[in-house]
């Protein structure tokens, strides 16, 4: 299995909100686990460091369970400001730009160094995420552009080996979020024009061709079932790509 020249396994996972994301990657999470892995949850530690760990903090830890935008720093902003439906009405270049330098400090500080190292990293989003969403913002962004960003350009250099997006329709998942009642956010992008539009964008051709054309495995799982069944589905594809 070719690794981008990199020992460790990269696992990205994407899909409109609410499509069953977490589903996927807590399966996964909790398969490590069931084999003895040790796994570090970043999202657990940022609770209450509001920080990223130095990559010596996790040499004991065979996995790493991760998530975009970060908690800490750049992506705190991204989260508490800039994607909130605030009516401050961020443009798409600056969005992107944010998006892209949280990715770039957690690629240069985590990532990359950890997958170096013979990590498994798990990962909640990532560019795959810029590349479907800030193009069909109210103030649309060029691919070209997008691309360009250098966090951007970074983590499409260090592609996930297995990327596997969440396969749920946007009328589905839009009555989902509202169905949540710890999902109170009002994350500007959470509306059905909006992720119908995404949902197109995550299955068209050219965007699979584009991870494919560097060397991931794409795989769309449906997850519109119940969640044991998506659970069980998301390890097989991993154990699977791992075979």
């Amino acid at each position: 299995m070719e690794s981008n020249s990199q020992k460790g396994f990269f696992v990205i996972i994407d899909g409109l909100d609410g499509s069953g994301k977490s589903t996927i990657l807590n399966a996964i999470a909790d398969y490590l686990k069931k084999k003895g892995k040790k796994v570090f949850e970043l999202k657990e530690y940022w609770k209450t460091s509001h920080s990223l760990p130095e990559p010596e903090e996790l040499i004991d830890y065979d996995a790493i369970i991760s998530a975009e935008p970060t908690f800490s720093m750049i992506g705190k902003a991204i989260r508490e400001e800039i994607i909130k439906d605030n009516k401050r009405d961020y443009s798409a270049l600056t969005t992107a730009t944010a998006y892209s330098l949280d990715r770039l400090i957690l690629y240069k500080r985590l990532i990359i160094p950890l997958l170096g190292r013979g990590k498994i990293i798990v990962q909640d989003r990532s560019v795959t995420t810029s590349i479907v969403y800030q193009p069909i913002q109210a103030e649309p962004l060029s691919l070209k552009k997008l691309l360009a960003l250098e966090g951007n350009a970074l983590a499409l250099k260090h592609r996930s080996d297995l990327l596997i997006i969440a396969d749920v329709k946007a009328e589905d998942c839009i009555k989902r979020l509202g169905a949540r009642d710890e999902k109170k956010d009002n994350v500007i992008f959470e509306n059905l024009e909006f992720q119908q539009k995404a949902y197109k964008r995550f299955k068209s051709k050219w965007f699979r061709k584009l991870f494919e054309g560097q060397g991931s495995k794409v795989v769309y799982l449906d997850a519109n079932k119940t969640k044991e069944e998506v659970a069980n589905d998301a390890i097989k594809v991993f154990e699977d790509f791992l075979k």
